[in-house]
This record gives C-alpha cells, structure tokens and sequence, in this order.
C-alpha cells in the first residue's frame, strides 16, 4: 500500500486539518464530535441542511459545505457512518429558527444515526426533517443497506435544495423539493479495481485483470455481477440503460410526520425520461479515473440518450462521489424541472464548487 499518509488511523483529522486551513474564509472544522460547518452559521430565519456519511467520499460531503450548499456535514471515519451526536452538535450549531433537513444516503448505518439525531434534536425543540436519497437502480439491498444505496442523486439534491434554502423556502417546501429530487434521479456505477481503506491496508476486494464489478456500491460491497472487461461505450450503454429501463420503481419512503409525531412510510413512484423530459446527466469518478475517460463515457450517454428522445439541459462531469482510488464510474440521470435547472444555477461557493459569485 502507498498512500500520502502518516498514521492510518490519522488519516481523517489530519485530512479535516488540513482542509480547514486550506478554507478558513469559507469552513469551520470541530472536533470531539467532529462535524464541518459553514463560517457564517447560524443564519438567521434559513432552513439549515446538513447530510454525512463515511469518509473516503470525497470531496462528498464536507467538500460541499459553505453558500448555496450545505451548512454542515458529519464526516465518519473511513467507509463507517457518523455518530448520533456528531449530528446533534452539527444541527445545534447550524440551526437559525427555520428548522433543520437531514439529506441522507440509504446506508443502513447513516439512516439509523439520523434518525436518532432527529429525535434528540426535537427534544431540544429544534424542528428537524429528513430525505433519504435511495436512487442506485444497481440492486434492491445490500451489505449496507435496506433497499436501494444512496448514490449520485445525493450531490444533486445537496445543491438544488442548498439553493433552495439560500433563497429562503421554508422547512416543508424544502422538503417536498427534496423528495421529488430523489424520486426523479437514478443512478448506477462499476468499478474496475478495488479500493484500499488505510486502517486496513489491503484492497477491499479482489478483481482480475479482465474483470470488471457491475453495479458496485461506493463503499467496494458487491454489485450485480462481475464481467469481463468492456470497452467504454458497451460500459456506458449497459448503465444507461439500466437506468431507463428503471422508470416506475415504487420506492418506500421512511421520513418523520410532525402531526403525529413518529416515523411514517410514504409510498410513491414516479416515470422519468419519458421521450422529451429535461434531464441532467451526472458521469461520477470513483477516484481513480482520469477526467478524459469520464468525458467518453460522456459521449455515448449523450448519444443513447439523444436516442431516447431525452434532451440533456445540464450535466456535471467529475470525481465528486468517490470511494478512496477506487477506478471506475458512476452515472446519474435526473429529470429536472424549470424550478430545478434554476436551483442548479443558482450561485455557490464552496472548498470544492464555485460559480456565480
């Protein structure tokens, strides 16, 4: 294993060390419970939006705290959920009258956290909603989850709805927003080598010269199937189309009611990229993949998508949702609305996106 760190077990500190000094202007880093928040929090009368998970992801999440996105992100040790109270501390710091929403990826561990979180912080009468983003068509559970992985859609929804929130929409619009995000958002993803956590200092898993893992999740746990090696268009084509072909899942959504106090399932399914639908397209890195492969990939899902009568209005190309050195993709396709594509340009500033300001 060669990787630039000092000790293993250093490695996420020393990581958030050096991005608080690299971005004092715009973050501030605490620890002991460790969670990253924007300079100016709390603001007054603006809903707070606050999301987390592993680390090993970046620049998600922490890479996307300051304006127009998050106002804070727990950051876990490697590939391992954050703590109930590293998001108690977050909601606390962050909170400015207007309530809280939790953006959180369906892994087993972040949901339950959240969830705890959400209740402590009621008790302290801080009004707090949640958003589970479930959108990887790849399998229906995992290793990590109960039902589908949150993926590529979660970037998505951090800055439609931190744009949102900039522009004052209260907690239940913002919600709402939220949940239509997640409903019209589909990804899925492969991997062609696997990654190396450094506490552990051996690939996460093994695969040939010739072999690629179809559907992998981001943290290396199995996906659909294991293959021969592809070229870049027949990989291209076999995760678009996996994604059309998903439109209508029924998706069972776990959020809290505040009339009767408890958590609820919400039914709802929903039919993107129908021929003529506005969409994104979102091509991911897993951390290792050199942005010119990321763009031919690119090429044949504007292609196939051009085909299916889709008409690409925004995209976003690079490694955002990553999983260590991992090599491989991931692609995204979110249905947008007027309101969305407005949201998405709307200014943001951030350690790693900036454009507007």
């Amino acid at each position: 294993m060669k990787k630039l760190i000092n000790q293993p077990e250093d490695f996420v500190r020393e990581s958030l060390e050096g991005m608080a000094a690299a971005h004092s202007h715009l973050i501030q880093v605490h620890f002991e419970p460790t969670f990253v928040c924007r300079q100016d929090v709390p603001l007054v009368n603006k809903v707070a939006i606050i999301s987390g998970g592993g680390s090993g992801h970046e620049p998600m999440h922490t890479g996307f705290v300051g304006m127009g996105m998050l106002d804070a992100a727990c950051p876990g040790e490697v590939f391992t959920s954050p703590t109930p109270d590293q998001m108690l501390a977050a909601t606390q710091k962050v909170d400015g009258g207007a309530g809280v929403l939790y953006i959180v990826k369906n892994y087993s561990g972040d949901v339950m956290n959240f969830e705890m979180a959400l209740e402590m912080a009621r008790c302290e009468g801080i009004r707090v909603r949640n958003i589970v983003i479930d959108d990887d068509v790849a399998v229906k559970d995992s290793l990590y989850t109960q039902g589908r992985r949150g993926v590529g859609t979660t970037v998505l929804a951090e800055k439609i709805c931190g744009a949102a929130a900039e522009r004052g929409y209260p907690l239940d619009k913002l919600v709402e927003l939220c949940r239509r995000v997640n409903l019209n958002g589909r990804s899925m993803g492969l991997a062609l080598t696997s990654c190396i956590v450094p506490v552990r200092a051996t690939p996460t898993f093994t695969l040939g010269d010739r072999e690629m893992e179809v559907g992998i999740g981001i943290h290396g746990e199995p996906g659909r199937q294991r293959l021969p090696l592809k070229s870049a268009n027949e990989i291209a084509e076999m995760l678009t189309l996996s994604i059309l072909e998903d439109s209508g899942y029924t998706r069972i959504m776990r959020e809290w009611d505040e009339v009767q106090e408890g958590w609820i399932d919400i039914e709802a399914t929903d039919f993107p990229f129908q021929p003529g639908s506005n969409i994104l397209v979102f091509v991911n890195g897993m951390g290792g993949t050199p942005i010119s492969e990321l763009y031919i990939i690119y090429r044949r899902v504007a292609q196939i998508c051009s085909q299916h009568g889709l008409k690409i209005v925004r995209n976003l190309i690079g490694s955002y949702i990553t999983s260590l050195e991992m090599e491989g993709c991931s692609v995204t396709l979110l249905q947008v609305d007027d309101e969305m594509m407005d949201l998405w340009d709307a200014p943001v500033h951030t350690p790693t996106w900036r454009w507007g300001v």
